[in-house]
């Protein structure tokens, strides 16, 4: 009989130094505004609706493009939370200059709304200027034993990742083993054997965001924590008691960007989205533990992120439209389906 999986709320902390000034938050999201530097007149605000994990790679960019000339007395309202969420909150009528979210149909449900134009991921680099890989994280000295994905179903193994239906960073998750285990898409049968296993028998709390599931985690909560590389990095340099690897087999995560048709500040607006690709931009994003898409600053730093023996890619599987429709459909999608009847 499946276990019923409980959705776990825990609180988000604060957003750290770097000129970013908390000032609310509850929940499963939270807010914070970044003021220019001191003694700088204020040339206008950029608002943020962003997933939660994206607030560690924001508390580089931020300070780095106020430093440039274009970003000079801009001031920056931000509300980061699950990924999902904030996209329905955004398309419900939130304001927002700037939206950064874990996967690309959260954006689209904003073009479907007229919130964000069509053509925002036309460009060189199709609106991602960062991303990560799904890392399997453990404690530290690794007591269990994990050496790959089969290792999550041995018994007695308990296995922390968000809910699909709130965070972008479980579908990463769970698309890195399918993909493993699907060989790409091409036997999808034996990817969801597998989902069906990890779920039913292995997951049994469901944080509602990427980086609820890492404090849930880290709190104690668990064996494996299936993360964005990024988070993993962070709880390391943070102290935390926790090891992470990336898989020699693995998902690509793309992270997109997209500056709304309705921003109140287009300008201050666009100037940020444009430094974001820049090399100072990308420098910031790699320091912060995000993987950048500039080659020339991504080979830089080819010793902070390795490249798996595969790497398996969205494209790899169909693109988001079909695969976000027939795996993750509230009521109909694949993997929905496995979820729904594990909470039973």
């Amino acid at each position: 009989m499946s276990r019923r999986l409980r959705v776990v709320l825990t609180s988000v902390t604060a957003v750290a130094a770097l000129g970013l000034t908390g000032c609310a938050g509850g929940g499963s999201s939270d807010t914070a505004g970044s003021g220019a530097s001191a003694g700088a007149k204020t040339t206008g605000t950029v608002s943020i609706y962003g997933y939660s994990v994206a607030k560690q790679v924001y508390s580089q960019l931020i300070p780095g493009f106020q430093a440039t000339d274009a970003g000079k007395g801009i001031q920056f309202q931000q509300s980061y939370g699950a990924s999902g969420d904030q996209s329905r909150k955004v398309g419900a009528g939130a304001q927002a200059d700037i939206v950064s979210f874990s996967v690309e149909p959260d954006v689209t449900r904003l073009v479907d709304a007229g919130i964000v134009d069509p053509s925002w991921n036309s460009g060189q680099y199709k609106g991602i200027p960062f991303g990560s890989v799904v890392a399997i994280v453990v404690r530290k000295g690794n007591p269990k034993g994990i050496k790959d994905w089969d290792d999550l179903l041995k018994p007695g193994v308990s296995v922390v990742t968000p809910n699909p239906f709130s965070s972008g960073s479980a579908k990463w998750n769970l698309l890195a083993p399918y993909a493993v285990k699907s060989d790409g898409g091409k036997n999808p049968a034996a990817g969801l054997a597998y989902l069906t296993k990890l779920i039913t028998q292995h997951v049994h709390v469901q944080p509602t965001s990427g980086r609820e599931a890492t404090e849930t985690f880290v709190q104690g909560t668990g064996d494996v924590l299936l993360s964005y590389e990024d988070e993993a990095i962070a709880a390391v340099k943070a102290g935390d008691a926790v090891q992470y690897f990336i898989p020699s087999q693995t998902f690509k995560i793309e992270n997109p960007v997209a500056v709304t048709k309705n921003s109140k500040n287009p300008t201050a607006a666009k100037a940020f989205d444009d430094y974001l690709y820049t090399d100072a931009g990308q420098e910031n994003i790699a320091e912060a533990g995000f993987r950048p898409v500039v080659k020339s600053i991504a080979d830089k730093h080819g010793d902070t992120f390795p490249t798996p023996q595969k790497l398996w890619t969205i494209a790899d599987l169909g693109g988001w439209p079909s695969v976000d429709k027939d795996l993750f459909t509230k009521g109909s999608g694949k993997i929905a389906v496995i979820y729904d009847k594990a909470t039973k």
